[in-house]
């Protein structure tokens, strides 16, 4: 693209790293955002900062938070004894859109995925077990439908007690 000045042809490359964004999508909201006026751009550049500092991952489920525990994990009136296992935080976002559960979560922050060199060492299984106790009876494994979520869905539920129930969602 050597038609666009350096300036912008390095935004489109960092626009193009973001999932999902190809060449095209990236030019499209580079030309975009250039055509912001500039306290909008500021208020972007400020508002992706700010999030960068101050989101971190809950001590107890590792979804995103500001407050730690988050406020899934601090809520009294959430049920303890239900964990559903998800891949992603934005896994989380999208249950409870739902509005139907009202356990609590374990993000993985991935899946096993061997053919990527994606091992249990790699992903939060450790700390999902960590967290089985007498309180949990139920363990949720809501790992995406491919080979690498029915994988991680399998190995989970051969590493957790067999007396605790475990459901496939």
């Amino acid at each position: 693209m050597d038609f666009y000045p350096v300036a912008i042809e390095k935004l489109i490359e960092e626009f193009a790293k973001l999932p999902s964004i190809g060449k095209k999508t990236a030019q499209r909201l580079t030309l975009h955002i250039l055509n912001l006026p500039e306290d909008e751009v500021k208020e972007f550049a400020t508002a992706l900062v700010r999030a960068r500092g101050t989101i971190k991952y809950c001590s107890i489920c590792g979804n995103f938070t500001e407050t730690d525990p988050c406020p899934i994990c601090s809520n009294p009136s959430r049920d303890k004894s239900v964990i559903c296992v998800v891949e992603q935080p934005k896994d989380i976002m999208t249950m409870e859109k739902v509005k139907e559960f009202n356990g609590t979560y374990h993000v993985l922050h991935g899946n096993l995925s061997p053919m990527q060199g994606r091992g249990p060492q790699d992903i939060k299984i450790r700390e999902l077990v960590a967290r089985m106790n007498a309180d949990v009876k139920e363990v949720i494994i809501a790992t995406n439908p491919n080979v690498e979520g029915e994988a991680t869905a399998m190995y989970i539920s051969r590493i957790l007690r067999p007396d605790r129930k475990s459901t496939r969602l």
